[in-house]
């Protein structure tokens, strides 16, 4: 009876098998090098000198939404001014975790979520942006991509 040389192979895929499910598990507890923030649905930012694990504990949801606004049927002035507002009372209310309920725009002309990408540019620069330490887009028992949840400054 004669046994077949071990070629190495069998050991080979064993290793390469392991390394995939080990990078599909960070991936899934996120760890991985997966960024939402480009995508079209999800939105998030992060103050300049903030420290990146806020911003993925906000993410999860580990903070109690305190408020809430919603800006359907609202123009884009109205939206800006109301958020700005609220922004303003939230934080003279010592609220930390507020949520943006702007849309997904399904409604819109061409469906396209002008109230979104108004929010996340209110968010990131101007006078609301000063209020903001960081931002990202709601899970979905939140209103998923429809909403945003807002850490705010003390």
């Amino acid at each position: 009876m004669s046994v077949a040389p071990h070629t190495g192979h069998t050991r080979t895929r064993l290793s390469d098998d392991a390394e995939v499910l080990a990078k599909l598990a960070d991936l899934c507890d996120g760890e991985g090098p997966f960024d939402v923030s480009d995508s079209d649905e999800y939105i998030e930012g992060l103050a300049a000198g903030v420290d990146r694990r806020l911003l993925k504990r906000l993410r999860a949801g580990d903070y109690a939404v305190q408020a809430h606004v919603d800006l359907h049927g609202l123009t884009q002035a109205e939206a800006k001014d109301k958020v700005g507002t609220f922004v303003a009372e939230s934080r003279r209310a010592g609220r930390r975790c507020v949520l943006l309920v702007h849309g997904r725009g399904l409604h819109s002309k061409d469906q396209i979520p002008v109230l979104k990408q108004a929010v996340r540019s209110w968010l990131e620069r101007g006078h609301i942006a000063r209020s903001v330490l960081a931002f990202a887009s709601a899970r979905p028992c939140d209103g998923g991509p429809g909403a945003v949840y807002v850490l705010l400054r003390r």
